[in-house]
């Protein structure tokens, strides 16, 4: 699959700015909000605001709605639990390979050597 199309991907992609970041923390939080109620909680442009929701839009992390006037930007937790799969999985590929490794180290006698194991 193309990394551009990866929903993945999107996430960790929009996930990889600190701004952003604290934007999604705000928006949990604190629920729907605006590009100017989000400016003036934040040390950001409502400019640079306005790009950070975009790029978290276009991930699928949030959705704006029109209220009237203003545009208000909620939550959508699907891709987050996407990618919180995805880490689970590959944490469990991990795991599953290393205590493959301590058991062939524990046969060898030298299990003691890793984190986890009796020894340590």
């Amino acid at each position: 699959m193309n990394a551009d199309h990866d929903p993945v991907h999107a996430v960790f992609a929009a996930l990889s700015s600190p701004t952003r970041r604290e934007l999604l923390e705000d928006l949990a939080r604190g629920g729907p909000a605006t590009p100017s109620e989000l400016e003036a909680r934040h040390p950001v442009t409502r400019q640079a605001i306005s790009k950070h929701l975009a790029s978290m839009a276009e991930a699928g992390l949030v959705q704006p709605r029109r209220h009237g006037r203003e545009v208000r930007y909620e939550l959508t937790p699907a891709p987050m639990e996407e990618a919180a799969s995805w880490l689970a999985a590959v944490g469990t590929r991990w795991d599953d390979r290393l205590q493959r490794l301590q058991r062939s180290l524990a046969e060898q006698g030298q299990a003691e050597d890793l984190p986890g194991s009796p020894a340590s």
